[in-house]
């Protein structure tokens, strides 16, 4: 522990950390800069091969996220050169979610970003890029920087806003780069995590075509039928119970799921949601509390968030929830909507936005194998399931441990050698336990 502290506007820091302007601690050439405005870059310029640009929906925690990522040609690219990406980069949205970031690593080497996002590069001799990057994840920096972002229906940043943003930093370098490393084994763990799950979730997928898409191009084979998705799960909605009543909600104790709680899942799969309701608020809600194994598959505002609640659950009306107790596993029927979500979305309607209602749902047609070919299914996919809300569980202890760590390290409150006993027992305490 430090022996004194100073306060700055994220709290307590070490008083042996020193403060700089963030202008003062970019690169000089590059420093802080927004993306190509629309002029430079249209719809009709993305293409299937190309190089990458990243958006806003692309920063994850810390990290780029590759999946649909659009791409530019390499006039394009040459054109726009002044907005490549460099490992050590770190790319901030400018608009709507101002508090998001993610560090540019290798794999992102020589990527574009859009005119969505800003870009910091930060001037190496002065500050390491990962431990600045861990600095903006600060939860009191996130609140700083969301109260100064300019416009009440869609908040924005510029270029001046971010560079009069005040970091409070180690001197040393080494300090910098060994408090990173610390949380970035963490991070790297998670995501090693995410992209593993990302591997099992397309092997289910592809085993669910070959068994059950590609066999039946020649006809049926003996004793399997069509059926409709409303016979063959229970098929239920939702509702929210009235927020201007205090106790529906306060002190609750029941998962209840919106689209919002799916549109954040990497895998899918529900553990928790963001809010929960009393024994009184479940009441108003006439499907009640589902079963764990409900697939969930959000009706509007997007159609198609799908996941598996692995804990029981209510539902607001954003939802069509199937309950599998009847022939087909829940694997299945999630793996089917997947694959059918385009007649899903088909069968919508809705002036202001698509919603697929119940009515519309329960008459899409659904193959029903043979219960021996669905016994041999499950028996391949379960594992891999399982295997997945592991990771997921893994994940989310070191992801909770890490946000404990993240203040007290870059704070300067706690040690990095203290820290790094934690980290190592956490991570060996985890597979010891079986949690992986």
């Amino acid at each position: 522990m430090a022996d004194k502290t100073r306060e700055t506007v994220y709290g307590d820091f070490s008083a042996d950390f020193i403060e700089e302007r963030l202008m003062n601690l970019c690169d000089p050439d590059a420093g802080i800069q927004t993306g190509p405005f629309g002029s430079q870059l249209h719809q009709k310029d993305y293409v299937a091969i190309g190089t990458p640009i990243i958006t806003v929906e692309h920063l994850g925690e810390n990290h780029i996220l590759h999946d649909g990522v659009p791409r530019v040609s390499d006039e394009d690219r040459n054109r726009l050169s002044r907005y490549l990406l460099r490992p050590g980069d770190i790319v901030f949205s400018r608009v709507g979610s101002v508090d998001r970031r993610a560090l540019v690593r290798r794999a992102e080497d020589g990527w574009l970003f859009s005119g969505r996002c800003l870009r910091v590069r930060p001037n190496p001799e002065k500050i390491a890029a990962s431990f600045l990057s861990y600095f903006f994840g600060l939860p009191a920096f996130k609140e700083h920087i969301r109260a100064i972002a300019v416009g009440a229906t869609m908040p924005s940043l510029n270029t001046e806003l971010l560079s009069n943003v005040v970091v409070p930093y180690p001197r040393d370098l080494d300090e910098q780069r060994a408090i990173a490393h610390i949380l970035s084994t963490l991070d790297d763990k998670i995501e090693m995590n995410r992209k593993m799950n990302e591997t099992l979730e397309a092997i289910a997928q592809a085993l669910f075509k070959s068994r059950f898409t590609y066999a039946t191009k020649d006809g049926l084979p003996e004793g399997w039928r069509v059926s409709i998705i409303g016979d063959e799960v229970r098929v239920v909605g939702g509702s929210t119970p009235s927020t201007a009543k205090s106790d529906f909600w306060e002190g609750g104790t029941f998962y209840w799921a919106t689209p919002k709680d799916l549109s954040t899942l990497m895998s899918p799969v529900l553990l928790n949601t963001e809010r929960q309701i009393t024994a009184s608020g479940l009441e108003e809600i006439s499907s009640g509390l589902l079963p764990p194994g409900t697939v969930l598959l959000s009706s509007r505002a997007p159609i198609g968030y799908l996941a598996i609640s692995e804990v029981p659950v209510a539902v607001n009306q954003g939802f069509i929830a199937m309950v599998c107790d009847k022939e087909l596993p829940n694997h299945y029927v999630r793996l089917w909507a997947k694959e059918n979500m385009e007649a899903i979305r088909a069968n919508a309607n809705g002036t202001t936005f698509p919603e697929i209602s119940k009515t519309n749902f329960r008459p899409l047609p659904v193959l029903v194998p043979s219960k021996p070919a669905v016994h041999e299914f499950l028996r391949q996919v379960e594992p891999l399931h399982r295997r997945v809300v592991s990771n997921l569980k893994e994940s989310r202890t070191l992801a909770a441990l890490r946000d404990t760590l993240l203040p007290k390290l870059i704070s300067g409150e706690l040690r990095v050698k203290d820290a790094r006993r934690e980290v190592v027992g956490a991570i060996e305490g985890n597979r010891l336990t079986g949690t992986r």
